[in-house]
């Protein structure tokens, strides 16, 4: 497998994933627990979007960096604002960290968020380009609350409709163990972000969001050559899965390859706003990679989850069909 002048995998591994199984999987529990530890100890840094503050808006003679205007209100002072650039780059969304009485709801804003208004306009503004106050409002908590809840309900529906859609579309202990796989490469993620006390803002949402997605298609690639191998090839289950693995190595780490080096690109070039989802990203697909191809395959073949020939046998329709052809 060749990405641009370099060759990154042969094209025929033998490798004998199936062989140090065990020790992934015990690997992969000692991960697992460690990363629900780390989760239930450090606990997160949620960003304004989860615990609400003062919301500005604020529109400029001129156009403005976005990176400029985070510096100033930092050395002035207003740390950790978010700054993003809305409807061109004249007008800037900022939001600030919550502090004084506010009106209950939101919408309201108290006379310390005005004055407070006041001091961010005049610390970005410069006698060339002016600052005025568009909008000034309180977001609270409730409304963090809120988005905290609808994060997790995404996550929940999209694990219930890719469980739904493998054991239709392969069989139910595909949908289980995918299921399984994802859900430790999105805890696995969210303890890194954990650890590292990285803001959990909704681009970290959304990355990880799109994480649990990337597992779900990369399990699905390689449990579908599992299911083809165990129905076209006469040989021992471990051999047949390990021939899958093989045969998916190159496509699987391309896919995250490209997956790494997209995030990284917008890591160094997209600014501090995201940040946060390039992050995500990198570690996701490292952790995404590493669990398709050592612990996917491997929990195929423990307990209730062990896939034989027989499961994964044309269904007797099928089998009609295929006897009724000419």
């Amino acid at each position: 497998m060749k990405l641009f002048p370099l060759h990154i995998l042969p094209n025929d591994t033998k490798i004998d994933f199936m062989r140090w199984r065990h020790v992934a999987m015990v690997v992969t529990i000692i991960v697992f627990l460690a990363s629900i530890g780390i989760i239930g100890f450090k606990g997160f840094n949620y960003a304004l979007d989860f615990t609400g503050g003062t919301l500005i808006e604020a529109r400029f003679e001129h156009a403005v960096d976005v990176e400029d205007v985070r510096s100033k209100l930092e050395q002035n002072g207003f740390d950790g604002a978010q700054v993003q650039s809305v409807g061109g780059n004249t007008d800037l969304l900022i939001r600030l960290a919550p502090h004084g009485e506010h009106a209950p709801g939101t919408g309201g804003a108290s006379a310390e968020d005005k004055a407070t208004a006041a001091a961010v306009v005049k610390a970005v503004s410069s006698a060339d380009n002016q600052a005025t106050v568009l909008r000034n409002e309180f977001v609270g908590p409730q409304i963090g609350k809120d988005l905290a809840m609808n994060g997790l309900y995404a996550t929940i529906f999209m694990l219930a409709g890719f469980l739904i859609y493998i054991a239709v579309r392969f069989e139910w202990k595909f949908a289980v163990t995918a299921s399984i796989v994802a859900m430790f490469d999105l805890i696995v993620t969210v303890a890194y972000v954990s650890l590292l006390g990285r803001e959990f803002d909704l681009t970290v949402l959304a990355g990880l969001l799109s994480v649990m997605g990337f597992a779900i298609n990369d399990i699905i690639v390689v449990f579908d050559r599992v299911r083809e191998n165990f129905r076209s090839l006469r040989v021992e289950p471990m051999e047949v899965l390990n021939r899958s693995i093989n045969q998916t190595l190159s496509r699987t780490v391309i896919t995250a390859v490209m997956f790494f080096l997209s995030a990284l690109a917008l890591y160094l070039y997209g600014g501090s706003s995201m940040e946060g989802l390039a992050e995500t990203h990198m570690i996701g697909a490292v952790i995404v990679v590493l669990s398709s191809i050592l612990v996917a395959v491997p929990m195929l073949t423990v307990g209730a989850l062990r896939v034989t020939k027989q499961d994964l046998l044309p269904k007797a329709k099928d089998i009609e069909a295929l006897e009724r052809r000419p």
